[in-house]
């Protein structure tokens, strides 16, 4: 053991001798996280003498747990040490299920439960013939029960159409579990958490026998997750949490980061422990890095130092247009693999996926193959898909594929087996479904509802409306598409709508721009276009990655570029979106690189459907690679978190707002001053 421990620096080696009471390991990116929580676990069971079962690792993945199981077992097997059974390192759901499979009996249900996996949920849902996506529901019901929200309480808060009928079928699918024994996934922490809660001496029992605890990935612990932590630390205080507030960047998914920024209010006599020393990165990217992250308030806060040596400036990239930006990092990937870079270890990251769509072309272009991670091509996506089938109907409406794709999205309230019976029928008569609904109009009324055959005839007249303007003009093509079939605002009205509104008005953009460029060109011919840019198929050899930021947490790269730094795209503007946030993200992106690091922009880009010139991302000149970035708006409307000027006090941060009568009273932090200001007096940057 003396000579496992003398492999750790200063830091690793106090947070793995620190084993009583709360610990929170601030662990920064590339400081050997993994190496010191199981370095932990094997001085507890080989120096400390604990017995395995009374510890308990969790983790949020498998992969991770059984990459430090074997790295624990392996340090305590060169240690000569006999282990006869191991600790028990497991992700938060492998537990819950475990103490199921115990204790389940207790809320009157049997233990022989199945677990269901998340297609078996999707099929659990289309079996209700519902009328969204089936993957909305899924996620909504999850975040219902992650934050506690039953289904009665759902229907409560239900507020518009769709959430009532989400709020609806989320009542039905918590009945059929129960009737048929079934456990989701989010029912192991939170069936879990309801048995440990409701008793107090079982809870007791449990605490007693995972006396010292640990936790991976801290910062992405949610509500439901802290409060089984708690449950676990009834009988004791001996947890270890290791994590990085400045790589909290799942907020939208329900982590909650003030579990790792106020741990030590949470927990008493915690011991906060830093990791900094990065065996990772240059120092000239971890410079970039700790510039941006410095800019962010709700931080514990912490500096990445360098073990690799200064290394080479970050490279700033500026192109005219997301074409020219492609062709750019293209033709440098290109030439870094002509010298012998192997493509695996070089990456390109986005923050939203529509900006795939430019780089995906540009790759192709450039004959250069690459790998989408944990992503879907833009032309394979959902509603690009649906707008191709919209302009293939326009050019043949007896493409009976694409017809039978859209003909019920929007709903036109067209279950599978009617559309399935209108297929057959066609088939049988020998006709399209196009030329069958036409010239069999009475059949038709028969096998639907009459509502649902007048918005067949709908469909059918809006289809020919764009056929007559298609004959005259393709430019505004598009706009009548949506016009009379309303894809975008279908699209809009879903609760994952945002990146799907972003990815058609990349489409749209597009469609126009090609249209503009090519006056002559026909439907058919800019179909034929996107179709050879998006077949990679004939393109082989190893591939580089490409992917979004979140995509791109805990994976590194020699060589990497990120692309798109323009206000608007990243950081991500909206009031959906934590300024904060975005910036972790633009940190987790930085720090992915071990070599190389290339941070791009464009001056303009297809932004909500049309060309818009943009502004240098403020990340840029807060990370240190280039001047401007900061925009000075005109603004009455003012939130918590912005950032302000003051023609006398300066740059401040609103952290409260108030209104007196019609004006608004901005509570500001000027660098620690705190001031009471009415917003006529500042501008918002």
């Amino acid at each position: 053991m003396q000579n496992i421990l003398s492999a750790l620096n200063e830091s690793q080696l106090e947070a793995v001798k620190k084993i009583d009471d709360p610990v929170l390991i601030l662990a920064g990116a590339g400081s050997g996280k993994t190496k010191t929580i199981t370095s932990r676990l094997a001085y507890l069971v080989g120096v400390v003498g604990i017995d395995p079962a009374n510890t308990l690792t969790l983790t949020f993945t498998n992969k991770a747990a059984n990459e430090m199981r074997e790295r624990a077992l392996s340090l305590l097997r060169s240690a000569d040490l006999k282990i006869i059974y191991p600790p028990l390192l497991c992700t938060f759901h492998k537990f819950g299920l475990l103490f199921l499979k115990f204790y389940i009996n207790r809320l009157g249900r049997k233990n022989n439960f199945i677990v269901i996996d998340s297609d078996d949920k999707k099929r659990i849902l289309k079996s209700f013939e519902i009328e969204m996506p089936t993957s909305v529901v899924s996620n909504e019901i999850s975040r219902y029960k992650n934050s506690f929200i039953t289904p009665d309480l759902a229907k409560e808060q239900a507020e518009g159409k769709h959430y009532e009928i989400i709020a609806s079928l989320y009542e039905r699918y918590e009945a059929y579990l129960l009737q048929n024994n079934l456990v989701d996934f989010d029912d192991l922490l939170t069936l879990t958490y309801k048995i440990l809660d409701e008793d107090q001496e079982l809870c007791e029992e449990i605490s007693n026998r995972y006396q010292y605890i640990m936790v991976d990935e801290y910062q992405d612990t949610n509500d439901l997750q802290y409060r089984l932590l708690k449950k676990l630390c009834y009988a004791h205080s001996n947890i270890c949490v290791v994590g990085d507030d400045d790589q909290s960047i799942y907020g939208w998914r329900g982590a909650n980061i003030k579990n790792i920024l106020e741990f030590s209010q949470m927990f008493d006599n915690t011991t906060i422990i830093k990791l900094e020393y990065n065996y990772r990165s240059t120092d000239e990217i971890l410079r970039a890095a700790n510039d941006l992250i410095e800019h962010n308030r709700s931080r514990l806060g912490k500096v990445l130092k360098s073990t690799k040596g200064k290394g080479k400036a970050v490279q700033f990239m500026e192109s005219s247009d997301e074409n020219q930006e492609a062709s750019a990092v293209a033709l440098r990937v290109r030439q870094l693999i002509d010298s012998g870079v192997n493509p695996k270890e070089i990456a390109i990251l986005y923050r939203i996926n529509a900006l795939s769509r430019s780089l995906e072309e540009g790759l192709n272009r450039m004959r250069i193959p690459f790998k989408m991670v944990g992503g879907v091509k833009f032309y394979e996506r959902a509603e690009i898909k649906d707008l191709i089938s919209y302009l293939r109907i326009v050019i043949n409406p007896h493409d009976d594929f694409s017809l039978l794709r859209v003909i019920n999205r929007p709903k036109r309230g067209l279950g599978k087996v009617t559309l399935d019976k209108i297929a057959y029928l066609a088939n049988t008569a020998k006709l399209s479904v196009y030329d069958f609904m036409r010239q069999n109009a009475d059949v038709l009324r028969d096998t639907v509802s009459k509502k649902s055959y007048e918005k067949l005839m709908e469909f059918l007249d809006g289809v020919e409306s764009i056929m007559a303007i298609s004959n005259n003009s393709s430019y505004d093509l598009i706009d009548e598409i949506e016009r009379i079939f309303g894809i975008r605002q279908y699209y809009k009205e879903l609760p994952d709508s945002v990146e799907r509104i972003l990815n058609i008005d990349e489409f749209f953009g597009l469609f126009r721009d090609y249209i503009k460029q090519n006056p002559e060109a026909t439907i058919d011919l800019f179909l034929n276009e996107i179709a050879l840019q998006s077949e990679q198929d004939q393109i082989g050899g190893d591939s580089i990655n490409i992917m979004s930021v979140h995509a791109s947490k805990g994976l590194e790269f020699e060589y990497l570029f990120v692309i798109g730094l323009e206000e608007g795209f990243f950081p991500l503007i909206g009031e959906s979106n934590d300024i904060e946030e975005e910036r972790r993200l633009g940190y987790v992106a930085i720090t992915r690189a071990k070599k190389e690091l290339t941070l791009s922009c464009s001056e303009s880009r297809f932004y909500k459907g049309k060309r818009t010139d943009l502004t240098k991302s403020r990340f840029l000149n807060e990370a240190g690679v280039c001047g401007g970035g900061l925009i000075l708006e005109k603004s009455s409307e003012f939130k918590k978190g912005d950032l302000i000027k003051h023609k006398i006090f300066g740059i401040g941060r609103v952290t409260e707002v108030t209104r007196v009568k019609k004006e608004c009273k901005l509570r500001i932090n000027f660098g620690g001053d705190k001031r009471d200001i009415l917003s006529t007096f500042v501008e918002k940057i």
